[in-house]
C-alpha cells in the first residue's frame, strides 16, 4: 500500500510531471486503488483519508485544511475518480499540494511575485482601437481602479497600450502589506492573480467587492472579444475551461 501511495503521490509531483513532458513520455495515470474516501479531524485541522489511511502530498506532507468545506470539497475530488486517478481533474488538491510542500516555505517570496503583478496589473492596460473594446474594458476596468485608490490611498496610471508604465512604489508596497501570511489563502491569491493577470481584481474578490463571475469576465474582455468576432475552437475552450476549475479551487479556499 505504501508503494501506491508514493506513486500517488509522485503523479501530483509538477517536477517530474515536466521531466515527462520535456522527454515527451506518455503521462501514465495511477490505477485507483483505494474504495472509500473520508475526512477526519486532526490537530486543529482537517484531513483525507482512503481506505481510512491519510493522503500525503508530493512532499510527504498530510493533504490537510483548516476548512471542513475544503476538506469536504477535497474528498470530493478523490471520490469522483473513476478507474483511474488524474490529478489534471483534481485543482483544489493541486493547488493545496502547492500550499503545503511549496508556498508554505516560500511566504516572504510569493508575497513578493504577487505584489509585483501591481506593477503591470491588467487593468491598467487599454487597447484604445477599437473604441468598442476599448469601451468595455473601461467600463469593466475603471471602478478597480477607483477602489483601489479609495482601498490603497493610491490610483493605478493606467494607459493604452502594452508598454510598461510605472506604478507608485508606495502602490506595490501597500498591496504586498495585505497580502496573507496563511500559505493556503496565500496560494489562492497567487494562483487567482496568475490566472487573471491582475493582483487587484483578486484583492477587489478577496474583499467581496466583486463576484467571482465578476472577477472573471474582467479578466477575459479580450479574449471574449476577439471570440466573438472570430469564434472559439474546441481547444481554446477545453484550455479556459481548465483555467476556470483552477480559478473555482481557489476561489472556494477564499470565500470560505
Amino acid at each position: 500500500m505504501a508503494d501506491l501511495f508514493e506513486e500517488l503521490a509522485a503523479s501530483f509531483d509538477p517536477v517530474q510531471a515536466t521531466e515527462r513532458a520535456r522527454a515527451n513520455v506518455q503521462r501514465v495515470l495511477p490505477k485507483r486503488f483505494y474504495k472509500v474516501v473520508s475526512v477526519e479531524p486532526t490537530e486543529g485541522l482537517y484531513r483525507v483519508l482512503l481506505d481510512g489511511k491519510p493522503v500525503r502530498t508530493p512532499g510527504r506532507n498530510l493533504l490537510a485544511v483548516g476548512s471542513l468545506r475544503a476538506a469536504c470539497a477535497l474528498e470530493a475530488e478523490w471520490a469522483r475518480q473513476g478507474e483511474f486517478v488524474d490529478p489534471m481533474t483534481m485543482p483544489l488538491t493541486r493547488l493545496v499540494n502547492s500550499a503545503i510542500d511549496g508556498v508554505s516555505r516560500e511566504i516572504e517570496a510569493v508575497k513578493d511575485a504577487v505584489a509585483a503583478y501591481a506593477g503591470s496589473d491588467l487593468t491598467c492596460y487599454r487597447a484604445g482601437e477599437p473604441p468598442r473594446l476599448d469601451e468595455r474594458q473601461r467600463l469593466a476596468w475603471e471602478p478597480i481602479l477607483d477602489w483601489v485608490c479609495e482601498r490603497f490611498g493610491t490610483r493605478p496610471v493606467a494607459t493604452i497600450g502594452v508598454i510598461v508604465v510605472p506604478q507608485p512604489p508606495q502602490l506595490l508596497a501597500a498591496i504586498r502589506a495585505v497580502l496573507p501570511d496563511d500559505a493556503i489563502r496565500l496560494s489562492a491569491i497567487e494562483l487567482i492573480t496568475t490566472l487573471t493577470g491582475s493582483v487587484f481584481l483578486a484583492l477587489a474578490l478577496v474583499e467581496k467587492r466583486l463576484s467571482p463571475d465578476d472577477v472573471w469576465l474582467a479578466a477575459h474582455i479580450d479574449e471574449d472579444w476577439n471570440a466573438e468576432l472570430w469564434g472559439v475552437d474546441s481547444e481554446a475552450r477545453q484550455r479556459r475551461d481548465f483555467r476556470r476549475a483552477d480559478f473555482d479551487s481557489a476561489v472556494l479556499l477564499l470565500l470560505d
